[in-house]
């Protein structure tokens, strides 16, 4: 399954658009799969691939869309906690968490979303981009062998 990011971004309303305008996000692959690998292997592979940031809404290079760019390995957002967002010296931490979690609650939308039926032969090509992908397990007891190539891309901005 994939989700369209760029249209999640373009259905959400105004005032959500306005308020994650020039956030950024903190992406972990230690909240995903290897939250599973033993703390050795972790570190290790942390240590070689740090958390990244990048931008809550990207700019797609090619198409000039604006695209949601958060997912399950985004951890939390960098620069939520300013003046507008801390009340009596207390930190509207519960704020910013609801927000990513329903920026990231975009993409379970049926309506952003293509499911691709798995046939012999069947080439699926993505934009990760602008795009969510969720491999769903609904091939058993069959077997599918699967080649993956990754094309380095840019920064987004």
């Amino acid at each position: 399954m994939w989700a369209n990011m760029a249209l999640a971004y373009e259905k959400l309303p105004g005032h959500v658009k306005e308020e994650i305008d020039g956030l950024i996000a903190s992406h972990s692959f230690n909240s995903g799969f290897a939250a599973a690998m033993p703390i050795e292997k972790r570190l290790a592979m942390k240590a070689q691939y740090p958390d990244a940031e990048h931008p809550v809404v990207r700019t797609h290079p090619e198409t000039g869309e604006k695209v949601l760019f958060v997912n399950a390995f985004t951890t939390h957002l960098v620069n939520f906690h300013t003046k507008k967002h801390v009340r009596y010296g207390q930190d509207y931490n519960r704020g910013g968490s609801d927000l990513l979690q329903y920026l990231i609650s975009q993409a379970f939308n049926p309506e952003y979303q293509v499911r691709w039926r798995w046939k012999p032969y069947s080439v699926a090509i993505w934009d990760n981009r602008c795009t969510q992908h969720y491999a769903v397990m609904d091939y058993p007891p069959c077997h599918r062998k699967m080649e993956r190539a990754a094309i380095i891309g840019d920064k987004p901005f």
